[in-house]
């Protein structure tokens, strides 16, 4: 089992990310993150690389676009005991990227609150979902992370073997595909009130 070296953390819940971040860094993991994350944990203290640095391309349209780019998924969705993929990684300088945490736009909480079509629509999630379905997938090599509530239990498993139990990166993914199908679902269940 390879040990975690680089880690991305892109969340909305902020609750308990700057102490995993903490956590991992003093565990010599890298930190990649995005805008307000980025900016959370960097007013903690925390060293962070952010998202552009590793994709060579900014943040555009309003953050729409951050995340798609082939050095996140590339560094994600490789098998790492396949040497084609290996060798195409390192040909791309495409690093590993072995820890993904990473949490929803609220959009639930956007229309519970009364937040009108357009207000609705810009609070889909596109980056995150992609970046959780990616890492789900690849559950063999990557863990996954989308509740606060499994950071505690992910860390403790870091500490003592380096990484993750393939048992636990499994449920995780599992619990991913699951807040993955009631986001989507949550969303078409709204967009079927309208029609234009």
């Amino acid at each position: 089992m390879n040990k975690i070296e680089r880690a991305l953390i892109s969340v909305t819940d902020k609750k308990g990310v700057v102490e995993l971040a903490k956590e991992l860094e003093s565990l010599g993991i890298e930190i990649i993150s995005t805008g307000g994350t980025a900016k959370v944990l960097r007013e903690a203290g925390v060293k962070v690389v952010e998202i552009n640095e590793v994709t060579g391309f900014p943040e555009i349209l309003e953050g729409r676009v951050k995340t798609l780019h082939p050095h996140i998924h590339g560094g994600i969705l490789f098998k790492r005991d396949n040497p084609e993929h290996v060798e195409t990684i390192k040909k791309l300088q495409i690093k590993p990227i072995d820890l993904v945490v990473v949490n929803l736009y609220a959009f639930e909480k956007v229309v519970e609150k009364g937040g009108d079509l357009e207000e609705a629509i810009e609070n889909i999630d596109i980056g995150g979902p992609t970046l959780l379905r990616a890492s789900a997938k690849n559950f063999k090599y990557v863990t996954v992370v989308v509740d606060p509530e499994d950071y505690e239990k992910v860390l403790e498993e870091i500490r003592t073997y380096g990484n993750t139990t393939l048992k636990t990166r499994f449920e995780l993914a599992k619990k991913v595909f699951a807040l993955t199908s009631r986001y989507d679902r949550t969303i078409l269940d709204y967009l079927s009130r309208f029609s234009v």
